[in-house]
Parts: C-alpha cells; structure tokens; sequence
C-alpha cells in the first residue's frame, strides 16, 4: 500500500531557463506530526535516483523499507516522534512528480524531450510551493545528501528566512568539471541507445541498455578503491581460473552489470538525463561574485559532513563550502567522517551519522526555544508586564 500523495503545487511556474511549465505536480509523503506552533518540521531531500518514501511507515503494514529506512522513523536519527517529515519526489523525475513520462497537456502525449530543462533551483521552488500548501512557513531543517545537500543548500540561500538549520552531506557548492564529465559519459550511453530515439521511446521499448550502462558508470562514481576492494578485490565469480574470453568473469563485473538491470525496472532514461544537467547547473555562485556572496544574507546554521573516501565529492569541497559560511560568520560545524564507504557513505554510515544529526537537531530546537523565550520577554518588557 502506498503512502505518497500528489500535490499540484502551481498551475504554471516560471523555470529559471525562462520557460514556462504547467500544470507542476509534487509526490510527497510524509511522518510523524506536524505541532500546534508548526516548528517541528523537517525537510529531507534525495539523491539523483531517490524519490518521497523515505522510509516505511509503521501505521502501514507490508511497506517495501525507504531509501533512508534507517535515519526515519520513531527513535531514530529523524525522530518522527519529534519532528514533522516532508520528502518529496524533485521536479524531473519518474516517481509522481512532473517529469519528461508526464503527459503533456498540450498534445495528450509524454513530453519527453519537450520537457524543459530544471534545475536545483527549480526543484526548490517547487517545494517551496508545497510546503505552502501544507501551512508549513518555516523548516526547522532541511537535510541531505549528494543532490539532497544541493537542494538543503540552495534553500538556504534562497529561503533564509524560512530555514533554521541545515544538514548537509557528501554534496558540494557546485558541480566540478570531474562530475560534469561523468554524468555526460552516463548521458551519452543513453543517447547511443538505438531505442533512445531522442527521448520518443514511450510506449515502445526503452533504452534499457543504456540506461544500464549509464547506472554502471554512476555506481562507479558512488564507490571507493578500498570499498572495491574489500568487497571484490579480484575474485572471480563461479570458477577457479580465467576464461580466457570476453564473458563477464569478475565479480565487480557481473555486480555491476546486476545494478544496471535493476535500475531499468525502477528507473526513466529521460529522466535521468534531466536530473544530471540539473545536478552539472548547480553553482552557489552563479551570478555573484563568489561563494561567499551567495551566503551573505543566510540565517540559518549547518551541519557539515563529508567522507573520506568520496572522490565525487570530497572532502576539499566541503571545506570549501565551510571556509565560504565562516566568512559571513555563519554558525557552521564541519565534520570529516572517515569511511571506506565512498560516496555512498551518506546512505550507509548511519550509526556515525545519528548522534551527529540527532544533536545538532536538540540543539536547533534549544536554539529555536531560546529565540522565543527571548522574544516573549522582550514583548513582556515593552508591555510593561
């Protein structure tokens, strides 16, 4: 039984390429409570691939486990019986949200390549849009990892008037030339893709073999050489010795090829296409004169994670991002999690990453206690009370 509900968050919006899209709808799910004052709620964005059902719901029996099962729930890191959940499915994708499989209403037919290009920024906005919808003014957090921290970035910056805290994992201020080149090599083995037919493929098969290779290529990125090697080194998979032929024989082979056809019964190639040029458009600093800029009427504070083995995004960017919030005395921590894990170590360094989060989360809410308590005195005082 699923738990996501779709939400028409404008008629129309205005991309930041300047093209027009409409009707824009939002799949989201939501946990826990939202409180009388409305504070409590915490937004947590995905990744490239992700979408809203961030976790299992308890209430609801039989529920396949969410992408981040073990940060959400009652106890957990995000405490749903602390705080309100919100993750939504972004703009581009493939899992309810308004993306290249959605009809157009102009024509009857799926956009395809008709969609516009989005971008972070838009996902954004889009969310905004939806928190409205659902009364909630202001995030006590926003929260992710990879693209995730991208969007918890940009509504910093954005919206800082809307968000207390953010929490920002293996992500980085602006996609480098290094993540620009791989997501073209993944977007590139989708267009090679026979049945790609520039994006016209539905109703006919898809590219499913390059969308696989494009998976490949992206699972890669999400590994480490120490990863690798712990779980493959050069083991072959079913024999003693080399076949001497072009068959897959080692298991890093025969593992990537499993991770390419799964992501074709789960995935759209345009889609994914749309999402990575959102991804390589990222940059704080666009239209400013550097990243510090970009931070400059920020209020919220952050948490900042990166891990050492993450060479898509590593350790250097963070600490750049870092250097950029200092300089607008922006209330900052920065830790560097050492792990093996790679990219993906946002996903799996989950007992490291609780008691991080789950304190800096108290510590938001003490911090947002406080401000009231201040302001309620201050209204005592002029009232003469």
């Amino acid at each position: 039984m699923s738990s996501v509900q779709i939400q028409t968050v404008a008629p129309e919006m205005r991309l930041q390429g300047g093209a027009a899209l409409g009707p824009v709808d939002l799949a989201y799910e939501t946990y826990g409570r939202l409180n009388e004052r409305k504070d409590n709620a915490i937004l947590i964005c995905h990744a490239l691939s992700g979408d809203a059902h961030v976790a299992a719901h308890p209430e609801v029996p039989g529920q396949r486990p969410g992408w981040w099962e073990a940060a959400v729930g009652p106890g957990k890191a995000f405490d749903t019986d602390r705080y309100f959940v919100v993750c939504s499915n972004v703009l581009g994708s493939c899992y309810g949200s308004t993306g290249p499989a959605s009809i157009d209403p102009r024509t009857g037919r799926p956009y395809g390549l008709s969609f516009p290009i989005v971008t972070v920024a838009d996902m954004v906005e889009a969310q905004r849009r939806l928190l409205d919808a659902l009364g909630i003014e202001k995030l006590l957090a926003v929260a992710g990892g990879s693209l995730g921290g991208m969007q918890a970035l940009q509504w910093s910056v954005a919206y800082p008037e809307r968000v207390r805290s953010a929490i920002v994992l293996a992500a980085t201020a602006s996609s480098s030339a290094q993540s620009i080149a791989l997501n073209e090599l993944a977007r590139q083995a989708i267009y090679a893709d026979a049945n790609w037919d520039r994006g016209s493929y539905y109703g006919r098969i898809p590219p499913h073999a390059g969308l696989a290779l494009a998976r490949m290529v992206g699972h890669v990125t999400y590994l480490s050489e120490a990863s690798m090697k712990a779980k493959f080194g050069r083991r072959l998979r079913h024999r003693e010795d080399y076949g001497f032929g072009f068959a897959p024989e080692f298991q890093i082979e025969t593992y990537l090829q499993h991770q390419g056809h799964r992501f074709t019964e789960r995935f759209d190639a345009n889609a994914l296409l749309y999402v990575t040029k959102a991804i390589d458009y990222f940059d704080l600093a666009y239209g400013r004169a550097n990243l510090a800029e970009a931070f400059r009427d920020v209020a919220a504070h952050f948490l900042v994670v990166s891990f050492s083995s993450d060479w898509l995004y590593p350790p250097a960017q963070s600490k750049e991002l870092v250097r950029a919030l200092l300089q607008n005395d922006v209330d900052a921590t920065y830790v560097e999690v050492r792990s093996d894990y790679g990219h993906d170590a946002f996903l799996l360094e989950i007992e490291r990453l609780a008691g991080l989060t789950r304190d800096f989360l108290a510590q938001t809410a003490e911090k947002r206690f406080q401000a009231r308590r201040r302001r309620q005195s201050a209204f005592a005082q002029g009232a003469g009370i």
